[in-house]
């Protein structure tokens, strides 16, 4: 047992340990030791490892210590004139930059079609000020052209374009065209712009989709991992080197109610960003867009989504992520109103400058439990992005459907946890709630023409990664 003094003897880890066992009365301490989605272990009791790489604190959005993070707001109303009204709401309400999701049938975001669609939606918002990150799935080229035509005369606006074909790809599992010619006609687009606007993202590679559909935090982060690399390609063939392309890169993850591995998740992001820049000659940091997990979320006792959300939004503030966007926790009755708009805003508000989570650069540094859970996740991630390039790259795994096969178990496990209540749901499983009906705001539904998207070549499919929302699992077997 090592001292600091001859009369305050300091007890190690085997000392707990046996303490511990002492308490269990004959219990194995193994009963202690909690497990991710991905059986890497949470133990009771951590202890120093000077041998592990400490992760460079996360680079400050701004010098604003009391706006740390970008707070940045989802547009998906479907009437372009009422959507440009919430931006202007927002904006003016303390939000620093939009999502704006397009959706030409009108069903799941914005009805823009055109340039002309996207220029009624963000008539007078300022686009050097506030920046506009566009959500179109395989609009992503044309909406990165309206956008960018829009922003003319404002060469430092910090546009954030978030092409990411295969993300589409694997939620529509379908395209029209080779996906791989997808990848390349967003590149083609991005290359195009980058000259022009200096300080503006290209893409987004993201592994939320993974997550949405019920996969462990390890397949989300190998995914991002392999996004990354498969649009670092794309860019090069299209005249961006590599070491240029990862600053033209933000990565994308979501973000759930179980902060400590959520944190460690973001870390172990960071870290497998790390590597990989090196391995391209570059030292660019990663920057994180970390949206509110949708699965998570319940229609019954929708209030306790605020509950959720807030822990959601806590985890990407501390686990370093640049951007942070909170879905209203009436989104799973289809929509927002008044109220769940103004929270999914004074939660990260609240975050920001109450709580001065940006205070710190990377609290959770030097805590031995998030660094090692930090390290088991960035290696188990690494493992899985090396399986897929194994296979050919992001876009060959969604092709053979093995990646499907492998998120679908994971899927199945995380349900079943639901059902037999080892995770418990609040509000559903644990502490049913009898709420009075919530309201929202009419969502009218109209449809415009869709441009062209088709890529020359036979269409491509794969399994769809369906987005599942764990209470409907709960809610349909009471």
């Amino acid at each position: 047992m090592k001292s600091l003094s001859p009369d305050f003897p300091v007890p190690s880890l085997a000392d707990w340990r046996a303490l511990a066992e002492k308490g269990l009365k004959g219990a194995p301490f193994e009963t202690l030791i909690g497990r991710t989605a991905d059986g890497l272990a949470i133990q009771p009791l951590y202890a120093a490892d000077p041998d592990r790489a400490v992760l460079r604190a996360r680079p400050g959005l701004s010098g604003d210590r009391d706006r740390p993070w970008d707070l940045r707001t989802l547009i998906d109303h479907p009437e372009p004139a009422r959507a440009n009204a919430l931006a202007h709401d927002a904006l003016t309400k303390g939000a620093a930059s939009l999502l704006l999701r397009l959706d030409p049938a009108g069903e799941a975001g914005v009805t823009v079609g055109s340039q002309d669609d996207l220029a009624r939606a963000l008539d007078g918002v300022l686009l050097d000020l506030a920046p506009v990150a566009l959500d179109a799935g395989f609009m992503g080229a044309e909406g990165a052209n309206w956008l960018a035509v829009l922003a003319k005369g404002a060469p430092e606006a910090p546009l954030a374009f978030h092409l990411d074909p295969l993300s589409a790809f694997a939620r529509e599992g379908a395209s029209a065209g080779p996906v791989a010619a997808h990848v390349n006609a967003a590149a083609q687009a991005g290359a195009r712009h980058a000259g022009a606007y200096p300080r503006a993202s290209l893409f987004l590679a993201s592994g939320r989709f993974v997550h949405e559909a019920g996969g462990t935090e390890a397949q989300e982060l190998g995914v991002m991992a392999a996004a990354v690399v498969a649009y670092l390609r794309a860019l090069e063939a299209a005249g961006i080197a590599p070491a240029e392309g990862l600053k033209r890169i933000v990565l994308g993850l979501s973000a759930d109610a179980r902060y400590p591995v959520q944190i460690a998740k973001l870390r172990a992001a960071r870290a497998i960003w790390a590597r990989i820049a090196e391995a391209c000659g570059s030292d660019a940091p990663a920057v994180i867009e970390v949206r509110s997990s949708a699965r998570m979320l319940a229609d019954r006792g929708v209030h306790n989504n605020l509950l959720r959300l807030t822990a959601a939004a806590f985890a990407g503030a501390v686990g370093g992520a640049q951007a942070v966007v909170l879905d209203s926790f009436t989104a799973p009755l289809g929509g927002d109103n008044p109220l769940s708009r103004r929270q999914a805003r004074n939660t990260q508000l609240i975050l920001m400058e109450e709580s001065h989570l940006g205070r710190v650069a990377d609290p959770a540094g030097g805590a031995f439990f998030f660094e090692q859970l930090t390290d088991d996740l960035a290696r188990a991630g690494w493992a899985v992005f090396q399986a897929i390039e194994a296979e050919g790259g992001l876009a060959a795994a969604l092709l053979s459907g093995s990646l499907a096969d492998d998120v679908a178990g994971a899927r199945e496990a995380l349900i079943a946890s639901t059902r037999d209540g080892s995770a418990p749901i609040l509000g559903v499983s644990l502490y049913p709630a009898d709420e009075d009906p919530v309201t929202i705001d009419p969502r009218p539904a109209h449809a415009v023409p869709a441009p062209d998207v088709r890529q020359a070549g036979a269409d491509d499919a794969c399994t769809p990664f369906a987005p599942t929302r764990l209470s409907d699992h709960v809610e349909a077997h009471p």
